[in-house]
């Protein structure tokens, strides 16, 4: 869980609803990241990390994009954009990329979150020369037929319905997101309501493209057996001669106060119950480097504290012994991101428990903590876990890409990771005990409940029906 929920913090959301300014030709602030930063003179950004330890690199590009920045009628556009950049360009037939890839010896896919899209290859590090040609292309020049277009929002649609419209706690979720939020883009779900999905033409997924991705809105990240100079030539080469133009502006869209709890009861066929309780909690100020006094950092351990290990508060209280309420329970806080953040807590009751149960017994763990503290045992125990995680992290190239790629993404420098554990080692068992008691009341809740009813006996498994394509 403490690897998860750091991972989860780099994969998150940007900071700022506007690219932060550019960087300067200079290393990463700590000597011991080896990462260096460079901008393109399109604006673009490269990040460099060498890891000469296998002969293989990751090639990653960010573009500062999600569904956070689509409007109402267009959801999920960001996520549909991403898979037709897999369709071809003025060279490349639909399909031809990823054959390409292949055909070196490399793994490739993409991603779309709220905040960002991604997309990465990892190849034989003699490789990256021709997947820095390829991803530069498709960048550029993706193009491809309005049939290929018709064909992909079938698969986009089949996405849907098998992570989303099958899936009980899925659809309580986007619910419960859609009203937790009432200003932000994030009341909208990344693969986009369907009604959207069913109208959106080529040319939304066209004019999508032509708006954001513009260089000076993405990162090119090169992790792995590489050396910094060549690289930096390859991405003038091949990024640097692509055309700069300016990043449209983004204004920004402040969630009003909550004045009072919100709930949603939601009924579907399912086996069990579920319960979430989500709290509006403060994300870390864009301005912050780690140093100053923010609630976010304690929040962070706080939800350590209660699941950041096997028999940690939740488990042992909820989960154990004759009298347990609940099958499972969890615990997890949002950090930073383009838009405001969640700290949620989430069980299934047990056999002969109610929801009401659970959702009390959550709230008691976090009131004990708010009245009597934790122990510097457990504060221990988190801090160690999350240098052992960060360590290990290290291990992996993709990982190391992932989080640069992430943190610029954020705006943080490129060694925020290793800033963030040295302000997470400050965080003392008094502030934890603080956030517990602030943050914590209904006037920053939206409760959701997941109502189980019998399966429909006239309900048949579906198959994947959709034309031929990837789920990303």
């Amino acid at each position: 869980m403490l690897a998860s929920v750091l991972m989860a913090l780099w994969a998150g959301p940007a900071l700022a609803q506007t690219p932060p300014a550019p960087a300067t030709d200079a290393p990463a602030a700590s000597p011991a990241t080896q990462a260096r930063q460079f901008t393109l003179a399109n604006g673009m950004t490269l990040i460099v990390k060498p890891d000469r330890r296998a002969p293989t690199a990751v090639q990653m590009v960010w573009v500062r994009v999600g569904s956070v920045d689509e409007v109402d009628g267009t959801s999920g556009v960001a996520h549909v954009l991403e898979h037709m950049l897999f369709k071809g360009t003025k060279t490349l037939k639909p399909g031809e990329f990823s054959r390409r890839v292949a055909a070196l010896g490399g793994r490739e896919n993409a991603f779309t979150t709220r905040d960002y899209t991604g997309y990465y290859q990892q190849i034989p590090a003699d490789k990256l020369e021709q997947v820095m040609a390829l991803e530069s292309d498709r960048f550029a020049n993706n193009q491809w037929p309005d049939e290929e277009f018709k064909r992909e929002i079938e698969v986009v649609k089949e996405e849907r319905r098998l992570r989303t419209e099958d899936q009980p706690r899925a659809l309580l979720g986007e619910q419960q997101n859609a009203a937790v939020f009432i200003a932000s883009p994030y009341q909208r779900p990344v693969v986009g309501w369907m009604s959207d999905l069913d109208a959106m033409t080529p040319a939304d997924a066209r004019a999508f493209y032509e708006r954001w991705y513009v260089p000076a809105n993405a990162a090119v990240v090169v992790a792995g057996d590489v050396d910094v100079d060549r690289v930096r030539a390859l991405a003038e080469k091949y990024y640097g001669r692509i055309p700069g133009r300016a990043v449209p502006e983004r204004k920004p869209r402040i969630e009003p106060p909550q004045r009072g709890i919100r709930r949603i009861e939601f009924k579907a066929p399912a086996e069990q119950a579920y319960v979430s309780l989500a709290f509006r909690v403060p994300q870390i100020p864009a301005t912050d480097q780690f140093d100053g006094a923010s609630d976010s950092y304690a929040l962070l351990v706080l939800s350590a504290v209660l699941d950041g290990y096997p028999g940690a508060r939740l488990d042992r209280a909820l989960t154990q012994g004759p009298d347990r309420v609940a099958d499972g329970a969890g615990a997890y806080a949002g950090f930073v991101g383009r838009g405001p953040q969640l700290f949620v807590l989430d069980g299934v009751p047990a056999a002969g428990k109610t929801p009401e149960a659970v959702e009390a017994a959550l709230r008691a763990q976090v009131d004990k903590i708010a009245r009597e503290g934790i122990g510097e045992a457990e504060l221990a125990r988190v801090k160690t876990q999350w240098t052992a995680s960060e360590t290990y992290k290290l291990d992996s190239v993709m990982a190391q890409a992932r989080e640069l790629g992430s943190n610029w993404i954020q705006g943080l420098p490129l060694d925020a990771s290793a800033r963030m554990i040295a302000r997470l080692q400050k965080v003392t068992a008094a502030e934890v005990q603080a956030v517990a008691a602030r943050y914590f009341g209904d006037d920053q809740l939206t409760a959701a409940t997941l109502r189980p009813l019998p399966p429909d006996p006239q309900r048949r498994g579906r198959g994947f029906a959709a034309p031929a394509g990837d789920l990303r």
